[in-house]
């Protein structure tokens, strides 16, 4: 019942559309037809006010004709750099950009096989209980739509997102994670006429990270500095220095583990510099961890997993 050439058409044209995070406006509008046309209700909520963007999260109702639970289908409206003028073709039955910008797979071909379902539905008169078609926006920016989405606008207490190259997968387990963000304060000093009179937040990042474990920490938790910043000259002793990372984990348990071990750390750094330090002021440490999702384990009995696989 799926029709491949109009699926083809809907994502061929979604993808032209521009829509990297925090500038969704354009295809929710067209979205918002689209779904608008085929009998759904449709809802936008604040979350683009709250992010600094130009759209908020979009949630289709589709009223069902069976009386069972409604179900969310998810996806989001967003995409990564390069992302702009878009120019897609079909090549051997696989869709290409001509190598300038992504394609914008992630997520539009979600959204336009998610269309493409609601309008076999309607055309074939299926029997279906409630649909809730939810659109989110700044999912590669952090999931920061779907963290700020308005849940009143949300009557399902279960759904399917797409987003995954697997088609025939289902994921069920993610990990927590949570972000940090460390600045370490020395003090400047000119490196060639007077270096002992700095202490260099360079070297006392690198003393942290050289004394923890980083990468793979076992088969469900990993820990990475992705981003260093530090120092304005190479004569002068660097002031600052920040570190900006993240850990992940399946275990809690571990995460929390590691965020305690990166601060201590830290700290225990900072108070061993502090010994020799030219100043008694310095050096100090700001460290500030926020977490970034919670983590997700759906059992593999839950019925949910095997509605999906019918």
């Amino acid at each position: 019942m799926i029709n491949t050439e109009r699926l083809a058409d809907t994502f061929s044209s979604l993808v032209r559309i521009d829509s990297l995070s925090r500038q969704e406006k354009e295809v929710s509008k067209v979205l918002q037809g689209i779904l608008s046309d085929l009998g759904a209700e449709i809802f936008i909520d604040d979350a683009g006010d709250k992010l600094d963007g130009n759209a908020g999260n979009l949630v289709a109702r589709f009223k069902g004709m069976v009386n069972v639970e409604p179900l969310m289908l998810c996806g989001h409206m967003d995409t990564v750099e390069p992302g702009k003028g878009i120019d897609p073709y079909l090549d051997n039955g696989i869709f290409r950009s001509t190598g300038d910008t992504i394609l914008g797979a992630d997520d539009k071909s979600a959204l336009a096989v998610i269309i493409e379902v609601m309008r076999v539905i309607r055309e074939n008169r299926l029997p279906h209980g409630p649909i809730e078609v939810v659109f989110t926006v700044c999912e590669e920016a952090g999931l920061l739509g779907a963290k700020h989405m308005d849940l009143s606008l949300i009557e399902s207490k279960m759904g399917y997102i797409l987003d995954a190259t697997d088609t025939g997968g289902i994921f069920t387990r993610a990990p927590f994670a949570s972000r940090f963000n460390i600045t370490f304060n020395g003090k400047s000093a000119h490196s060639g006429a007077s270096p002992e009179k700095g202490v260099s937040a360079i070297v006392l990042a690198s003393k942290m990270i050289s004394a923890l474990p980083w990468g793979r920490i076992d088969h469900e938790t990993t820990c990475n500095v992705g981003k260093i910043e530090g120092g304005v000259a190479t004569n002068i002793i660097p002031e600052t220095a920040v570190l900006l990372g993240e850990v992940r984990s399946h275990s809690r348990e571990k995460m929390e583990d590691i965020i305690q071990a990166i601060r201590t750390t830290s700290e225990r750094v900072v108070a061993e510099a502090r010994e020799t330090s030219p100043d008694e002021k310095f050096p100090t440490v700001d460290i500030h961890f926020q977490e970034d999702f919670p983590g997700t384990n759906i059992p593999d009995d839950h019925p949910e997993i095997g509605r999906a696989h019918v």
